[in-house]
């Protein structure tokens, strides 16, 4: 079993692998990832590259209705092939993986084009927005907002 930061790694290279297919960012990802996994053997590296086109096929192929199920089910591929080729190394090797992993990701995975106009709310992961207890919770709010009991009506309007 992995220990979490090495979990977080191959998480992290199974989105970017989802993410970057059909992108500008898949052609430096696919070499360098494909890379990685050889580790020196050109028919391992080869065969990565085999696999990495067939993501991205899948994912072209998809219709719209399909392509985020399609993207997450590539995701969980590419963690478990990550997963279980950090897993087969020794310790020493492992390390030496993982780190390699993070600084080609950080140069090659696709970056968040996430933005929102003046006074707007823009998130580029997971966004958690709740009240409890009588609050209030919102991303943005445009006007005033008030916690309180409203006004008790004057008896003469009714």
């Amino acid at each position: 079993m992995l220990e979490e930061a090495l979990l977080a790694a191959a998480s992290a290279g199974g989105i970017a692998v989802a993410e970057a297919a059909g992108t500008q960012a898949w052609t430096g990802l696919r070499q360098a990832l494909a890379r990685w996994f050889g580790r020196g053997n050109e028919q391992r590296e080869q065969a990565e590259l085999e696999r990495l086109d067939q993501t991205a096929s899948a994912l072209e192929a998809s219709d719209a209705d399909a392509t985020a199920r399609v993207r997450i089910y590539q995701q969980a591929i590419w963690q478990a092939r990550i997963e279980a080729a950090l897993e087969s190394l020794d310790e020493t090797e492992r390390n030496q993986a993982a780190d390699e992993l993070g600084s080609l990701l950080s140069q090659h995975a696709p970056t968040s084009e996430v933005s929102a106009d003046q006074g707007g709310f823009a998130v580029g992961g997971n966004a958690d927005i709740h009240a409890e207890g009588g609050s209030i919770a919102a991303g943005v709010i445009h006007g005033g907002a008030q916690i309180g009991h409203p006004p008790v009506p004057d008896p003469s309007q009714g």
